[in-house]
């Protein structure tokens, strides 16, 4: 009876550390790679500064890399970690999470109650997008990391007025990754807004046709600004303010071959050196701010 009320306790025990897994933090504490993508300089270098950071002002940029989310979302695990790490000063909760999960290829950054101000999550979006993901698609694990790492740092020294020294994050050239995202946004914007334009400028506003196709191509355009919602956050403004212009546009327009006629008909519009030194965190609490990103 004793050795099976044991294998029931072993197997409990056992289940319940793989729902609830969660790296620990190493002995280095800010910079974790246990998806060990990243070289030894790329870990010194974020430990070091990581150091310097927190001895003039309490602040922590911590580094996380894991091979899975365990079956979590993104959100979620980044969540768990923070507060398991206790990132940033218990009373300035200002600590700061950058997490990469390799299977998922998901990034997340999660920023501390007391940073949200200066950090909010447009700007850390922006941030993701400008000097993280765009290596992280090409596998580029180093260059990733240590220039989104580099964009934060030197934001809060800006911030808490200090020193960064020649830190500077470099963008991805935005010729060839900025036209990938901003080509096809602005051609659906355009695409969408004189649609829905040139069904309110017909003649005929009592068509049942002209009815179906306004309520068609309305789903089409909720769907593709949901998508751009959760993919490019970023950019949801630029992509409103494309639609709402040429939608005035169009709508004002008094010229009748503008009205698509359903879908048929065409468009007016061209288409350190620091080993083993046991830091720790300060017991912060992340406010579930920040923002993520597919890679």
């Amino acid at each position: 009876m004793k050795k099976i009320l044991l294998f029931i306790a072993v197997l409990i025990s056992t289940f319940s550390f793989k729902v609830d897994a969660l790296v620990p933090p190493t002995n280095d504490f800010y910079i974790n790679d246990y998806a060990n993508i990243l070289s030894d300089d790329t870990e010194q270098y974020i430990l070091q500064h990581s150091v310097s950071l927190e001895e003039k002002t309490d602040a922590q940029i911590v580094v996380v890399t894991v091979p899975n989310l365990e079956g979590k979302d993104l959100e979620t695990y980044a969540t768990e970690l923070f507060r398991s790490f206790g990132i940033g000063d218990k009373d300035k909760n200002n600590g700061l999470l950058l997490l990469l999960a390799l299977e998922e290829r998901k990034f997340r950054v999660e920023v501390g109650y007391g940073l949200e101000g200066v950090l909010p999550d447009g700007l850390t979006g922006r941030y993701q997008d400008e000097y993280i993901i765009p290596y992280l698609k090409e596998n580029n694990w180093d260059d990733g990391i240590k220039n989104g790492y580099n964009a934060f740092y030197e934001k809060l020294c800006t911030y808490y007025n200090i020193d960064s020294g020649n830190v500077k994050p470099k963008a991805k050239t935005v010729s060839t990754y900025g036209i990938q995202i901003f080509t096809p946004l602005i051609v659906a914007s355009l695409f969408f807004g004189a649609l829905l334009g040139s069904f309110f400028n017909a003649n005929n506003s009592t068509s049942k046709k002209k009815s179906l196709g306004f309520y068609i191509v309305l789903i089409l355009d909720i769907c593709f600004l949901t998508f751009i919602y959760f993919v490019f956050k970023l950019y949801i403004p630029i992509a409103l303010f494309i639609e709402v212009i040429t939608f005035l546009v169009s709508m004002n327009s008094t010229d009748d071959s503008s009205y698509f006629g359903g879908f048929g008909g065409g468009s007016n519009f061209g288409g350190g050196g620091f080993s083993g030194g046991g830091f720790s965190g300060g017991g912060g609490s992340s406010g579930g701010g920040g923002s993520s990103r597919g890679f």
